[in-house]
């Protein structure tokens, strides 16, 4: 019997996290749990050399996978050498997302327990064309079939995942975010920016994320104060982005995209809003990133911000209504306030980065013990968890 928890971590394109929520979340979860005793493993893309090597990162070893460039069919070869790599080691597996949840298959005829973080409702992002999405669909499917146990970040995707398997196969834990306990000002005055003089979105440049209808909704009029738009924006090569640039006012501050920690912090912290515009998914670590610093709250309103968000945010459904909460919300310094202490609450409540790592810790302590993989001993259960469904 293995004695060491043992954890590999894949379905993400790699760490130290640059590029997205899975990676900011999976270096967050691997450190967390290295500092616990577990020894983690994360899979990583490599462009730069033509071998398989390994490398070991404050404590996570970092297994670099070669593939010839960042793209679609690069990232499925990526999932498919990791799935082989992963296979020959017994440890418990984390996959981050279903997009090649066919591949899981393999685990299930090695035995090798192996939970899948589902995301959101990945088919249904319009910016996929219709082979893909019927390929997203389908990996939805297998990921339903092959895994062990179903993670959900958000309670809508619990119910969708419901309709597909046992809901004692599902446990629901939404993602957390470290707090935010200082942020340096001056770091935004390199963009122009004065704190609580300009509001932020912190986005992909996608249709289902309403960029376009938010900035045409703030560009309607002079405002006095600024809007950034953080992300990187390609208009000589893709239609959306010329139109969200082309109805953008001159009080529009395109950053580009910005990976240093520190500074992406500062600005959310200097916010005088946070606007998420997200329409499909479920749980935003951007948004309860937002949260974590604090920021008042403006988002589409959908079953999915509605609750993370909470009931004193303020939401929108399309460029009229998003321009009348500018209107409301950019001279109501009071109401701001409340918008602020009540996003920090909220994200105290549900959404600390400790609850994450409790329940996400329990889930692996448990599985594991049911694989016999460990120890019964060696589960230590915490009374902060909240996790729990997979009990049943």
């Amino acid at each position: 019997m293995v004695i060491q928890k043992k954890l590999s971590i894949l379905g993400c394109r790699g760490i130290p996290g640059n590029h997205g929520g899975f990676e900011t979340f999976a270096q967050r979860i691997a450190l967390s749990l290295v500092e616990r005793g577990w020894a983690v493993t994360v899979y990583c893309e490599n462009y730069d050399r033509p071998d398989t090597f390994e490398e070991m990162w404050k404590g996570v070893r970092l297994v670099h996978i070669p593939v010839p460039h960042a793209s679609a069919k690069s990232t499925v070869l990526f999932d498919w050498k990791s799935t082989l790599h992963a296979a020959k080691e017994r440890t418990l597996i984390l996959t981050l997302g279903y997009n090649t949840a066919v591949f899981s298959l393999i685990y299930r005829l090695k035995g090798i327990p192996n939970l899948i973080n589902m995301d959101g409702l990945e088919w249904k992002r319009q910016k996929w064309n219709l082979p893909q999405r019927a390929w997203l669909y389908l990996n939805e499917r297998f990921g339903c079939w092959f895994a062990n146990h179903l993670i959900a970040d958000h309670p809508v995707i619990a119910d969708h995942l419901a309709t597909r398997v046992p809901r004692k196969k599902i446990t629901m834990i939404p993602y957390g975010a470290d707090p935010i306990k200082k942020a340096d000002a001056s770091l935004i005055t390199p963009y122009g920016l004065s704190p609580k003089q300009y509001s932020i979105i912190i986005a992909r440049p996608e249709p289902e994320n309403n960029i376009l209808e938010i900035v045409s909704a703030f560009s309607t009029r002079h405002r006095g104060q600024k809007l950034v738009v953080l992300g990187n924006y390609y208009p000589d090569k893709n239609d959306y982005h010329r139109q969200v640039i082309d109805a953008a006012s001159d009080e529009v501050v395109f950053t580009g995209g910005i990976y240093d920690q520190p500074i992406v912090e500062a600005l959310r912290t200097y916010a005088q809003v946070y606007i998420h515009g997200h329409a499909v998914g479920g749980t935003n670590p951007s948004l309860v990133e937002a949260m974590a610093a604090g920021s008042p709250i403006l988002a589409h309103d959908n079953h999915f911000t509605r609750w993370v968000a909470g009931e004193k945010a303020c939401f929108f459904s399309d460029t009229a209504s998003c321009g009348a909460q500018f209107d409301y919300l950019l001279n109501n310094e009071s109401t701001l306030q409340t918008m602020g202490r009540y996003s920090l609450e909220r994200y105290k409540e549900t959404f600390s980065a400790d609850q994450e790592l409790y329940s996400y810790e329990d889930l692996f302590l448990w599985t594991l013990e049911k694989y016999r993989m460990i120890e019964p001993t060696l589960r230590q259960k915490s009374d902060k968890t909240l996790a729990g469904t997979y009990k049943q």
